[in-house]
């Protein structure tokens, strides 16, 4: 459990500062446009896309409330991999290092 929480508590700090330095140094619209006009920008966005709405199923199976699901699905639309790093690092502080609380939330 610990090592589960160090690796989610890195992906959060990593993707964090790589969506800091990304607005800081780029511009979203223009070289977005341009990744997204290649054949393998739109494999990559499908990609990541596919793995938000699997990450989602997971979400909305263990929240206990609608509401706290829905916030934290458009935030993983909004921000990506930022927010699931870090719904994993908070799940896993709440489940006291059990496991099964971790993965089932509100049917253990």
């Amino acid at each position: 459990m610990k090592t589960a929480k160090a690796f989610a508590v890195t992906g959060t700090l990593i993707m964090f500062f790589t969506l800091a330095c990304g607005f800081i140094a780029g511009d979203f619209f223009k070289e977005g446009s341009i990744l997204f006009s290649m054949a393998w920008g739109k494999v990559s966005l499908i990609d990541v896309y596919i793995g938000f709405f699997l990450f989602s199923a997971w979400i909305i199976y263990r929240e206990e409330k609608w509401a706290t699901a829905v916030l934290w699905i458009l935030s993983i639309m909004i921000l990506g991999n930022f927010i699931t790093c870090l719904y994993a690092t908070i799940a896993l502080y709440k489940s006291n290092y059990d496991f099964k609380q971790f993965w089932l939330g509100k049917h253990f």
